[in-house]
């Protein structure tokens, strides 16, 4: 049995256990960004899980106005960490620079896709049951009017169908076509 049968099962669990933490610290950063409530059931695990390194790092790293540095500092930390580690156990170490740029790239991938999913879940639940609420919504709610909002203000509804999950979806797609080939050609010539 070589490196590999062992390396895989420990990529994948390291690759599950950080991007779940990593998930937690963007949502809990996201929805402090957009002023949930934060006496909401899901919001209060989400800070009861990310507290505990926050609150050790935001004693050396201070909030610039409503942006917590802290968390975002976090969630790169972690995602270089786990970036090492995974490129290590394959047998292919990479250099700061080009893990740092994949931090960032697998960052800004996990912003679009928490943004693709809550306004789909928003979608669906709005042909369902219009007009429901219960506190996972109510969340979703918070995350995606802000986005929402501003392209609904631009694009009034048409005959009664709001255009602007259309348009934002859309335009997420064309911001992942702009930013990643990019990233990843930075990559390659640092690596």
């Amino acid at each position: 049995m070589g490196a590999s049968y062992y390396a895989n099962p420990v990529i994948f669990l390291i690759e599950t256990f950080v991007s779940l933490y990593i998930l937690a610290v963007m949502l809990r950063f996201l929805l402090q960004w957009v002023n949930a409530d934060f006496h909401n059931p899901f919001s209060q695990f989400l800070v009861k899980i990310t507290h505990p390194p926050l609150k050790v790092m935001r004693r050396a790293i201070p909030a610039v106005g409503r942006v917590d540095s802290a968390s975002l500092v976090l969630m790169l930390g972690l995602q270089m960490l786990s970036g090492y580690l995974i490129f290590a156990l394959q047998g292919s170490a990479m250099p700061v620079e080009a893990v740092f740029v994949w931090a960032l790239m697998e960052l800004i991938s996990l912003l679009i896709n928490i943004f693709v999913f809550a306004i789909l879940i928003q979608v669906v639940i709005s042909w369902i049951n219009p007009g429901a609420y219960n506190s996972a919504t109510s969340l979703i709610y918070y995350l995606t009017e802000p986005l929402l909002g501003t392209v609904r203000r631009a694009l009034p509804p048409i005959a009664g169908i709001d255009l602007s999950p259309l348009v934002v979806l859309v335009g997420f797609q064309v911001l992942k076509m702009l930013t990643f080939p990019p990233m990843m050609q930075l990559i390659s010539l640092l690596g």
